[in-house]
């Protein structure tokens, strides 16, 4: 098959029209043209008067070698590239040394994938509740204002992804097409097939429910074990290598090969692993709150008169500022049509996040606007990260007055340096409800000050961005691990043999496909150390 890349046509374009494009582009007759595949549709929506659809799309021709010569040098015109998913290996059968995958987000479902589809029958334990429980449980908290310390956004079947927006792009360097294995699985288990071409593909929380689920029967069926409500105490390293695993219930799991799925909120057994000695560094995050628009505002910025159409869905937006104390400040997991939720996985500490359904079709848009800093702004070794967000999530949880509610305040009132009293036309999406007044205090002065450099120059690039009604919305701190378990090129603790760090806990990942990505590249990383050379391949 032939790639093309960047055919363009008009928004409203005819189906026809693309294999026509095909035909003119490639100055063939459409006899010659046999089987179109769209690999990619995205939008050009830089001129929202004149919007165009951009395509990248595999042909099947009737002589391909011709045209490969008569387009030689043209990067638009290229053989397909083979995509396909091949297994590093298989087990033999009755193979006894089961690893053994601690989280079940992303990152560990596929892991444990990966390694059950290789016959490594692999054991996989999750502190939190199977997902249907843990839905429940959360729901708990943004209506009840109950928190399950073991259960909740962070903690549980799917991971921290299960309640966002399931976005599924990432701009993680990809040469062996791990993310299309990842898209894959995920259309296997019940995602839309448009995930597999859409630029910009997302699910929702109520359709990844259904699809973990699936994925946790596929990996039982092939000899895999999942146990939920098992939180990992502790670890048994003996002469640098990693011997077994103790439970809080102190049962005792003997296994040589880990992976540490554990993802970013994990912070007692981040802890744990520093006292085993576990090597790990600090490493930089963000910080910073939600901000609420009107959906509607957000569609006519970007989309102008073909807000609305339905090929486009809602709009979204990336932005970035750089302020003059040096601070980066940065729109982070834009949610269109989506709602504000509670995140904490802590008593008495209040962290925002941002969620989506499939449909996107809520009356807000949210984002984090968020600001970068670096293991200096709190200085103390690898664990340090983990108290300054916890101050700040302490900090907000007493500003909101307890209760989980989140404090709040007008764009316009917070850029003018006073109190919120009464709310505009935006109305809070965050449960279990928000307490308006100063967020002055909600941060330090650095990320205070850059926010409120940021969001009229973000004015400059969304009219309506800095509109006085829109609300933000405190804390979110938890926006990527704020330390690194550092692994070798073999993808093992470089002081630790048999433990393989892996996905956003570890810090080597930023959201679901990234996550999913990388626990394919452990899954693999291990099965090649414990099988050796490929097997029954």
């Amino acid at each position: 098959m032939l790639r093309l890349t960047e055919l363009r046509l008009p928004l409203d374009h005819p189906p026809e029209a693309l294999g026509a494009a095909i035909v003119e582009r490639l100055g063939i007759a459409a006899d010659d043209l046999g089987q179109v595949a769209v690999f990619r549709r995205s939008y050009d929506a830089r001129k929202a008067a004149m919007m165009t659809m951009i395509y990248t799309v595999d042909v099947v021709v009737r002589d391909e070698a011709a045209l490969l010569r008569k387009f030689a040098g043209d990067r638009h015109v290229v053989p397909t590239p083979d995509t396909n998913y091949r297994f590093v290996g298989r087990a033999p059968e009755g193979f006894a040394n089961r690893p053994v995958v601690v989280g079940f987000g992303p990152c560990g479902i596929f892991a444990g994938l990966i390694l059950a589809q290789m016959g490594l029958r692999p054991i996989i334990l999750e502190r939190g509740k199977a997902v249907r429980e843990r839905t429940k449980d959360t729901w708990g908290l943004w209506r009840n204002n109950v928190l399950n310390p073991e259960s909740n956004v962070q903690f549980g079947e799917g991971g921290a992804g299960t309640f966002s927006d399931g976005k599924l792009y990432s701009q993680i360097k990809d040469p062996k097409h791990y993310g299309r294995k990842v898209l894959t699985e995920f259309v296997k288990a019940g995602a839309p097939e448009e995930i597999l071409y859409v630029a910009k593909p997302h699910i929702g929380t109520f359709r990844l429910v259904g699809m973990v689920e699936a994925m946790r029967h596929d990996i039982e069926a092939l000899g895999g074990e999942i146990r939920f409500q098992q939180r990992v105490a502790d670890v048994l390293i003996e002469d640098g290598h990693v011997r077994g695993l103790t439970l809080a219930s102190g049962e005792e799991i003997s296994c040589d090969h880990v992976v540490l799925a554990l993802g970013h909120s994990a912070r007692d057994t981040f802890e744990m692993l520093h006292a085993r000695g576990v090597f790990m560094e600090p490493k930089p995050f963000s910080i910073g709150f939600r901000i609420e628009h009107p959906q509607s505002l957000i569609d006519r910025a970007r989309f102008g008169p073909n807000a609305g159409h339905p090929l486009l869905g809602a709009a979204d937006y990336k932005l970035v500022h750089h302020a003059k104390n040096g601070r980066s400040v940065y729109s982070f997991c834009m949610c269109p049509g989506g709602t504000v939720v509670a995140a904490t996985s802590e008593p008495e500490r209040v962290v925002t996040n941002g969620m989506s359904q499939y449909s996107r079709n809520e009356r807000n848009a949210n984002a984090g606007i968020v600001v970068g800093i670096t293991p200096a702004d709190y200085p103390g070794g690898p664990l340090a990260g983990v108290e300054f967000q916890r101050r700040w999530e302490s900090r907000a949880f007493e500003l909101g007055g307890g209760g989980y509610v989140a404090p709040a305040q007008l764009v316009g009132d917070f850029i003018a340096r006073q109190p919120s009293a009464v709310l505009g036309s935006v109305e809070p999406s965050y449960k279990p409800g928000v307490k308006l007044g100063d967020l002055a205090t909600s941060l330090p002065d650095y990320a205070i000050d850059a926010v409120r450099e940021a969001l009229p120059a973000f004015e400059r690039q969304i009219k309506g961005f800095s509109m006085r009604d829109a609300v933000l919305t405190g804390v979110e701190t938890r926006t990527s691990s704020p330390l690194r378990i550092t692994r070798g090129a073999d993808c093992q603790s470089l002081n630790v043999k048999g433990l393989y760090p892996a996905g956003e806990g570890a810090g080597y990942a930023g959201g679901i496909l990234s996550a999913g990505v990388d626990g394919i590249r452990v899954a693999e990383a291990l099965a090649t150390a414990l099988l050796g050379a490929p097997v029954g391949v």
